[in-house]
């Protein structure tokens, strides 16, 4: 995704690269970070490298983000957040930094996922009864979470459409003799392999009839494109903590 990024930086008029940043120890530290239609910048952990900078798109792991989110804090800089894995007291020291800087955090950066998400919301409300929830999401075998977070953020969104918390209703597993199906439940299934970039697929499964909303990202230039935009929404916006939604002008607030 860093080099996804910075790529997506250099063909973008409005914008400069002033940083990439990494983790303290990572080999990738003293590398070159951009291509040769840019100025030579090379990687660094030294975050002075924010003086002077507008935002910070961070795509890394919960340490390295939260980490960043400090520094960014400490040089009221701005934040796009598309991390994933972060406990619920690590998205409080998020949510409480949306106090000092302007912040967009979401687990998809993707405009597709999150127009995505706003027709579960709807199909959630008009499909309430008598139809069985599961979200199917597979990734490349390199990804370390699981469920992902989009596939966490579709459950809370057709959770909360529903009138529930997702995590009085969220079945991760099922093996043996498991009983039958609880109507309440929403289910998780998690497929791992080769370089597939994302694919989530929500199932309403009702008598007769089965309906199936479906994303698939084939390239990781959907979530820079997301991110750079979300970069642009924060220009200038006053400190909080803001979603795609915001950024999309997808937000109801029902």
């Amino acid at each position: 995704m860093g080099r996804t990024l910075i790529e997506a930086v250099a063909a973008a008029p409005d914008l400069a690269l002033c940083a990439a940043l990494e983790v303290p120890g990572s080999p990738l530290v003293g590398q070159s970070a951009t291509p040769s239609s840019m100025p030579a910048l090379r990687i660094t952990d030294d975050l002075c490298a924010l003086d002077g900078a507008d935002v910070l798109i961070d795509f890394t792991r919960p340490a390295g983000t939260l980490r960043h989110l400090q520094a960014c804090q400490n040089a009221g800089v701005a934040i796009v957040i598309g991390t994933t894995g972060f406990s619920e007291a690590e998205k409080g020291q998020i949510q409480d930094a949306g106090r000092h800087v302007p912040i967009v955090f979401a687990p998809n950066m993707s405009v597709g996922v999150n127009v995505t998400l706003r027709l579960l919301e709807i199909a959630a409300r008009t499909l309430a009864e008598g139809y069985d929830i599961e979200i199917l999401e597979m990734h490349h075998r390199h990804k370390i979470d699981a469920p992902s977070g989009t596939a966490l953020r579709m459950g809370e969104v057709i959770a909360g459409a529903l009138g529930r918390e997702l995590a009085d209703c969220a079945v991760y597993s099922r093996e043996g003799v498991t009983g039958e199906r609880d109507p309440s439940t929403i289910g998780f299934a998690v497929l791992r392999g080769g370089d597939c970039v994302g694919e989530h697929t929500v199932v309403f499964a009702g008598t007769g009839e089965r309906v199936e909303i479906t994303h698939r990202a084939t390239s990781r230039n959907t979530f820079s494109a997301g991110a750079l935009r979300a970069a642009r929404f924060l220009a200038g916006r006053a400190p909080g903590l803001y979603a795609m939604s915001d950024v999309l002008g997808l937000r109801t607030g029902g």
